[in-house]
């Protein structure tokens, strides 16, 4: 007996759903394509609980006729495609006809519609994908009304994996944003929780929307591109260097009204900008191609967000060109901003942090002469408590024996900003490998490292006597003679892993000083960043960042970390937002503290192409030997590469 079976079509048409629609985000973007496909001029977005609950899409198109209504939520029924030709030539955003289909199956689906030249409207119900009652007459505009109710009601396996409510709502509006930037000549509106969270008039071009979405610092920093090379017509926004992301988040590519990904053209444009950026960061662009339908294939995979190009490497070329092209003709220098000084309290306020906070030890006054006493060890290599502040038990370590009472340092306030010496030189910590994948041991030249890192005894270095000597080099590493050899530091990553050291026991031992904004700054993010930013604002709170939702998809900053209190808001919630959403972090409130507390302190950190003093240097080698793990920074980097006396005897040729 066989044992191949037929499915059912109710079976048939879950599997179709599972590949069309995902998350209510899914069902949003089918809508909407169908309403901008029906040639409307306005269309509104409602969603309750992230769309879970509800998903309303309201259009004045030209509607659905009586006859067409019942057709319109069958399996591949669509008006959009006439034979398999057609296929090669879509000149609309939606054309498989599986959308309505799929969404009803797994939904209760309530429509109204009127077609244009129709007196009259009618209403159709569909519950797991069968029609309820018969299709009765309901009063309403030409246009389309989509309801779609309880979406995977009757999958609760599925709609278990769905996440919270403001997550879903964070990726509806991704949707909308990315609809809304395709088509910026209709009139949109979106409502979440029943609130208006965007209400955007048709405009003729695209800079308004983008300062609506991303904010007007980045519009204001956009720069236009175009190119015409046969019938391909490549235009948009590139934005300078200077409003690089973490990540290829803020790149948008549309082709035929059709927002897509590609990573063809994400290297383009990444290619264009080498030199430009920092490694790790990326570029934002608003990128719009239009070409004939033949030469694009949209029919790749289900959610239409990928396509396929006949001539892919002419149009790769056309992108790297045009945008090399534009920057030649550009200004691209940063322009310096003056930071303003901050507003003197009343004398009858209180402050806004105890005077023992680091805050208070880092004022704009402060001599670079006194960042050596901020590290002074004491001669049992403890620090004791100092009249300055209280001291502070960190996390146990194996091999470290003691706690510590030293203030870290903003070695962004005490020292000036100077520029590296080579591009790439500067480390970003989103490019860097996760802490999983800590090494044991720090990297040498043939000869094994000490098994105690932090005893320097090994080395000939103890931490009892007086510093080593050592010397700067390049503005970014540290060369310093041993009685055995030779140690090379890198600065950045050495006190990187200082200063995250010591935020730790901050945090074990009350929480981290933190520096209340007199004036809360408000960020505008996109609807996902705002929605992952949110979500953990609780674990920001105990490292002295604090957010609050401030309407629609604009975050108010309160609070920022006394190490961080001169780094802007905007780029700080905006890196940890892209942060949130690129790395893949363990389910524990440990593990995500753990990974926010290494960012805050990379960009605490002195960096590559800072010049140091030689009592910085000495301060800097102090604290090496009172720190655990000195080996690598937070994110695995080596701090450290040693070179022995042998090695170099072998290398001259003297043994």
């Amino acid at each position: 007996m066989g044992i191949i079976k037929e499915l059912p079509n109710s079976v048939i048409n879950q599997i179709a759903a599972g590949e069309v629609v995902e998350r209510p985000a899914s069902v949003v973007k089918e809508l909407l394509e169908n309403a901008i496909d029906a040639g409307a001029s306005r269309v509104e977005v409602a969603v309750e609980r992230g769309g879970k609950d509800l998903v309303r899409v309201i259009d004045d198109g030209k509607g659905i006729d009586f006859e067409d209504l019942t057709l319109a939520f069958q399996p591949h029924a669509t008006s959009k495609l006439t034979d398999a030709e057609d296929l090669y030539r879509v000149r609309t955003l939606g054309f498989r006809g599986e959308a309505l289909a799929a969404i009803s199956e797994v939904s209760k689906v309530r429509c109204r519609s009127r077609a244009l030249g129709s007196s009259q409207g009618f209403e159709i119900a569909v519950e797991g994908g069968i029609v309820v009652g018969p299709i009765k007459e309901a009063a309403r505009d030409v246009g389309t009304t989509v309801e779609v109710r309880n979406l995977f009601f009757n999958t609760p396996v599925r709609r278990g994996f769905l996440k919270t409510d403001s997550t879903e709502a964070g990726h509806v509006g991704e949707v909308f944003t990315r609809v809304a930037l395709a088509h910026p000549t209709v009139h949109l509106t979106f409502r979440s929780a029943g609130k208006i969270v965007h209400d955007l008039p048709a405009v003729t071009g695209i800079k308004e929307r983008v300062g609506v979405f991303f904010g007007q610092e980045t519009a204001d920093s956009l720069v236009w591109i175009e190119s015409r090379i046969d019938q391909t017509h490549l235009w948009g926004y590139v934005a300078r260097p200077s409003q690089s992301r973490a990540s290829g988040k803020g790149q948008y590519f549309f082709v035929g009204g059709r927002s897509i990904r590609d990573r063809a053209l994400g290297h383009a444009l990444g290619e264009a900008y080498r030199g430009l950026l920092m490694v790790g960061r990326q570029p934002v662009a608003f990128l719009y191609l239009e070409l004939p339908p033949e030469e694009v294939d949209v029919n790749v995979h289900p959610s239409k967000i990928e396509v396929r190009f006949r001539d892919g490497h002419r149009i790769y070329s056309q992108l790297l060109a045009t945008v090399r092209e534009s920057f030649l003709n550009s200004d691209l220098h940063s322009r310096l901003q003056t930071p303003l000084p901050p507003p003197s309290e009343p004398e009858n306020s209180l402050p806004a942090h105890p005077p023992s906070s680091a805050s208070d030890l880092l004022g704009p006054g402060d001599d670079r002469g006194r960042i050596a006493s901020w590290f002074s060890p004491s001669k049992s290599g403890v620090n004791s408590a100092s009249s300055s502040g209280a001291s502070f038990q960190p996390y146990p370590s194996p091999g470290y024996a003691g706690g510590s009472s030293y203030k870290a340092p903003d070695w962004t306030k005490s020292l000036p900003d100077v520029a590296p010496k080579a591009p790439g030189e500067l480390f970003d910590e989103f490019a860097a490998p996760a802490v999983e994948e800590i090494p044991t041991q720090s990297p040498t030249l043939e000869t094994p490292r000490p098994q105690n890192v932090n005893d320097l005894s090994a080395l000939g270095d103890s931490g009892d006597g007086p510093t080593p000597k050592a010397i700067q080099m390049h503005d970014s590493y540290l060369v310093v003679e041993t009685s055995e050899g030779m140690v090379v530091i890198d600065q950045h990553a050495l006190h990187e892993r200082i200063v995250y050291e010591d935020l730790r026991g901050r945090l074990a031992s009350g929480g981290i000083e933190s520096q209340r904004l007199l004036v809360p700054e408000p960020v505008d993010l996109t609807a996902i960043e705002a929605a992952e930013v949110l979500e953990r604002k609780d674990v920001l709170a105990k490292l002295g960042l604090g957010v609050e939702p401030f309407g629609g998809d604009t975050v108010l900053v309160t609070s920022l970390p006394a190490l961080l209190s001169r780094v802007p808001a905007d780029r700080l919630l905006r890196d940890l937002a892209d942060h949130f959403r690129t790395k893949t972090l363990e389910p524990t409130s440990d593990a995500l503290l753990n990974d926010v507390l290494s960012m805050i302190a990379c960009k605490a950190a002195i960096k590559a192409g800072q010049k140091l003093s030689p009592e910085e240097i000495d301060a800097l080698l102090a604290r090496r030997h009172l720190t655990v793990n000195t080996h690598h920074c937070p994110h695995g980097r080596p701090t450290a590469l040693v070179l022995t006396k042998a090695d170099l005897e072998k290398q001259f040729g003297r043994i």
